[in-house]
């Protein structure tokens, strides 16, 4: 699975650049899967639920079929490090050109930061040596990686294609 994170810092807009780059991509012929990292713990079924009653009886693996949507649960290995987890997913990503992670700091994968410097924070690729650019309106002086255009969708996606070497 080629999958590139979307990182930075809460209200720096994360969300929006995925969208807008799925929109863009997929426009363009390409095949987009999209994954949603976060640290807080959620719990993604629904208490009570035939699904989650399933889960809660020892069921590994519990799946849901709708006419609209389907979903599987599983929990991942207590010892399973971050990229390993996003391996689980492979197979359902198989057929995509790309996948866009939005959130983890903590992959080997390949990340972009999406930073604002009207929030007040500094960005994290200023100590974060695995960050390869930022996608900014603003100028960052001293910054030792590229400083992408975040006005111009084309260009990041172009970018972005590029990064991962998506053809």
């Amino acid at each position: 699975m080629k999958r590139i994170h979307i990182i930075g810092r809460k209200n720096h807009g994360k969300t929006t650049l995925v969208e807008e780059l799925v929109r863009e991509l997929t426009a363009r012929g390409y095949r987009i899967g999209t994954i949603k990292h976060t640290h807080h713990q959620h719990e993604l079924d629904t208490p009570g639920k035939d699904s989650h009653r399933h889960r809660e009886a020892g069921a590994t693996v519990v799946g849901i079929l709708t006419r609209s949507l389907s979903a599987v649960f599983w929990q991942p290995e207590k010892d399973s490090t971050s990229d390993d987890r996003y391996e689980a997913f492979a197979q359902s990503f198989a057929d995509c050109h790309l996948t866009l992670v939005e959130g983890d700091t903590q992959t080997d994968a390949p990340k972009i930061e999406i930073w604002r410097k009207s929030l007040g924070s500094e960005p994290l690729a200023k100590t974060d040596a695995s960050i390869q650019a930022v996608v900014t309106h603003d100028t960052i002086p001293g910054l030792a990686i590229p400083a992408w255009p975040r006005a111009n969708i084309d260009v990041l996606a172009d970018e972005v294609l590029a990064l991962v070497h998506v053809e």
